[in-house]
This record gives structure tokens, sequence and C-alpha cells, in this order.
């Protein structure tokens, strides 16, 4: 019986040290697809798509964006292309996300997902130097989005400016 009753507490002892973290990338579902949309920036109008996708057994969600914007008599097409990570951070108990772009810009994320889970904003490490950003999706209806990406200067860190203003619709894979 004394070895029965150690046995079952080593067991339990063993499955506290590899607890999960409390934060599940279940709450980022949503975002699961491919999203093809347009909007505005500070560079003009344009379009684009994005996809989310689970990667390395649902241990994270992968997300790869391209933009792109027409020429204009003043500037020739530009192309965005990007890639971000998002990831439940054990150490902390949050999701969080890497991003970097063809522009080799580099953004580490604070994810929070609203309690209803209709908005989901990414919002740069404040630890982080130069200008704070912050990405939010808003899902408007099942399978659209109003999406917008702010920009905050290092002196005014939480006065943010929007720079994207754009919507998405999810469509077939």
């Amino acid at each position: 019986m004394k070895h029965a009753l150690l046995i079952i507490l080593l067991l339990m002892s063993s499955q506290v040290g590899r607890a999960q973290p409390q934060t599940s990338l279940d709450s980022m579902k949503v975002l699961v697809g491919k999203w093809v949309g347009e909007g505005t920036s500070d560079v003009g109008a344009g379009g684009g798509y994005f996809t989310f996708e689970a990667s390395l057994n649902n241990k994270v969600l992968i997300r790869k964006n391209r933009a792109e914007y027409p020429a204009t008599k003043n500037r020739g097409a530009i192309t965005h292309d990007d890639l971000m990570i998002v990831y439940a951070d054990a150490s902390t108990k949050t999701l969080r996300a890497f991003y970097t772009d063809s522009g080799g810009n580099t953004i580490n994320y604070i994810i929070n997902v609203s309690d209803d889970g209709k908005t989901i904003t990414f919002l740069s490490d404040a630890r982080d130097p130069g200008p704070r950003y912050r990405l939010t999706y808003v899902l408007t209806k099942p399978d659209q989005i109003a999406l917008t990406f702010e920009i905050a200067s290092p002196d005014k860190p939480d006065q943010f400016k929007k720079f994207i203003d754009g919507r998405v619709r999810r469509v077939p894979a």
C-alpha cells in the first residue's frame, strides 16, 4: 500500500512539472484560413492576401502575408511580403508572435484576444527599441475581418496613428 501511494505521488509530481501554459492557440483559430482583401495605407490603395495555418503539431500558427500596391505617377509598384509565427509562451503564459518581412524589419508582439473572441490585437513589446506597432483584427462577420495596422513614435509610444486600414474575406484554400 505504501509503495502504491508513493508511485501515485511520484506520477502526480511529474505531471506538475510538465504543466501546459494557461494560454492556448485555440482562441485564435478564427484566423485560420486564406484571406483576401483590399485597403489603404500611406502609399495608397492596394490589395493582397494572407494565410494563417497551424504547424508543428498545432503548437504554432504561421501567417504568410503579401500586399501589392500598383505603380502611380510618383512611384513604382510596391510588393510587401512578411511572415509571422504565433505561439503560446509558457514562461509568461501569454500569446506572442514574431514578425519579419521582406524589408528586414522584425517585431515581437504580445497578443490579446477579447473575451468574445472577435477582436485580436497584436501589440509590439514595449521593451523593444524604436516605434511601437499595433495590428488589430476585428471579426465583423464569420468570414470577414476589418484590420488596422498602427504605428506610435518612440517619444509617444501610446499614441498610435493608423498606417493601414483594410477589409478581408475568407476564401476557399
